[in-house]
């Protein structure tokens, strides 16, 4: 089939390469310039797992290209994909400028019959609005639909190619035949596609990341609490998890949830809700006990050092807001950073993907490792806020001679207490058991010279 992608966002662009790689025909369009040169010169603009092979293999075989040039991709198209910025405004409520100028450019530009689907995650009513937009410009017959992604950053691909549903909004025969015959190659393995209304399916978006994201928040709750009364919130999280009205995906604790769709979706849900005049009291929770998530780990070092660590230097390790992506928006590693620099303390960060993103924030007020084992270097104490793979088995001789103290917070609970016990480490985690037997250089050497 013969598709048009407008926007070559994370979305966008893993929609559009994995729609080419079954054989259709897709052309990407975007308003930046130089990133549709770079990606017509075969550079990928995002990191993301898989896509890169895809993303080469489907350029060489003519079935993408980029362009900035609208005209063309919408003569060209059957299926129009908008994967256009959704961003929350000062309110909380979804910013729709991009999706509708974007529907108002196509409407100028239509001869012909087009599926226009909503890719991005928009409010309840959005395609109503986009209906009404083409409506008011043009008498070519168009059917707006929604269509929302699931993708989860690090195995987007994955989730594209084997999806664990489709869901599509639409009441419109004509494209709903159109998108079953898109999505076919997808769901061979009989997984569903979706059909429902268009309102549904919208809403459908916001009521699966805002329980995933309230699914998190509770367990960070438990795991506060567990600190308090001496439970271990691993044992907690292995007892629930088993019983399959929970399940075992996402309980486990950290310091709170980021990305580019939690943290505006929930807020999106809750700005609707009260449009409606309905208060979402569980999501307005959420967001309360995320946002003071984010920081535990400020709150845990400045208890260690009596509220006082001016001229203290740390090293963290991860500034994604989760492993095998390079995306930080509204990544914890941000706001523990922030919060640490205006307590007067120095920082040195590595991740392995997110540095060249955190340097257009921060610039030289921190400085940047080589690896992981550099940033430790003369480190009051080492700070993990991303649980990427290389940080799992370390090298902890190696470690404790670079280290000033032998001592770590953990905000994703990479290590085993036993462990880090017998290694002699302060090893403060989360919701777990506190590991105070720190032993510093200062002794370590002490002993040495006594010996």
């Amino acid at each position: 089939m013969k598709i048009a992608v407008i926007g070559t966002g994370y979305v966008g662009l893993v929609t559009g390469t994995c729609l080419a790689e079954t054989g259709n025909d897709v052309i990407c369009v975007d308003i930046n310039a130089q990133k549709i040169e770079k990606m017509q010169q075969g550079e990928l603009p995002i990191y993301e797992p898989g896509l890169e092979l895809l993303f080469h293999r489907n350029i060489l075989q003519k079935r993408i290209q980029f362009t900035t040039d609208l005209l063309s991709a919408v003569q060209h198209a059957e299926i129009i994909f908008m994967a256009l910025p959704t961003p929350p405004g000062a309110d909380g409520a979804a910013d729709l400028s991009y999706i509708l100028g974007a529907a108002k450019d196509i409407a100028l530009l239509v001869t012909g019959y087009k599926v226009i689907v909503n890719k991005s995650t928009v409010p309840v009513g959005t395609a109503d609005k986009v209906k009404a937009v083409f409506k008011s410009i043009t008498t070519v017959e168009v059917d707006v639909i929604s269509n929302p992604e699931f993708l989860r950053e690090g195995v987007a691909v994955e989730d594209f190619m084997k999806p664990d549903r489709v869901v599509i909004g639409t009441s419109s025969e004509r494209a709903k035949k159109m998108m079953s015959e898109l999505y076919a190659p997808y769901v061979r393995q009989g997984n569903p596609v979706i059909f429902m209304d268009e309102r549904s399916a919208e809403l459908t978006k916001y009521a699966a990341n805002s329980f995933l994201a309230t699914k998190i928040t509770f367990m960070n709750e438990i795991a506060n609490l567990c600190e308090l009364v001496g439970a271990d919130v691993d044992a907690i999280r292995r007892g629930i998890g088993t019983d399959e009205r929970i399940g075992k995906r996402f309980l486990f604790p950290g310091i709170g949830y980021g990305g580019s769709c939690f943290p505006k979706d929930v807020q999106a849900l809750v700005k609707s809700a009260d449009e409606h005049e309905y208060h979402f009291e569980i999501l307005k929770s959420v967001i309360t006990v995320n946002e003071k998530q984010k920081v535990i780990l400020a709150d845990k070092l400045l208890q260690y050092y009596k509220n006082d660590i001016s001229g203290k230097h740390f090293a963290l390790w991860g500034l994604s807001f989760k492993p095998e992506t390079d995306d930080i928006r509204e990544a914890p590693a941000l706001y523990l950073i922030e919060t640490l620099l205006k307590k007067g303390a120095s920082i040195s960060v590595f991740d392995p993907e997110g540095q060249e993103n955190v340097k257009a924030i921060f610039n030289d007020r921190i400085s940047y490792a080589e690896d992981q084992y550099a940033v430790l270097e003369s480190a009051d104490a080492l700070l993990i806020a991303t649980e990427w793979s290389l940080f799992r088995n370390p090298d902890f001789e190696k470690m404790e001679n670079l280290l000033k103290e032998k001592v770590i917070f953990d905000g994703r609970n990479l290590f085993d207490l036993e462990k880090m016990t017998e290694l002699g480490y302060y090893y403060n985690s989360i919701g777990r058991k506190l590991i105070s037997q720190v032993q510093t250089q200062t002794t370590h050497q002490s002993l040495a010279k006594t010996i």
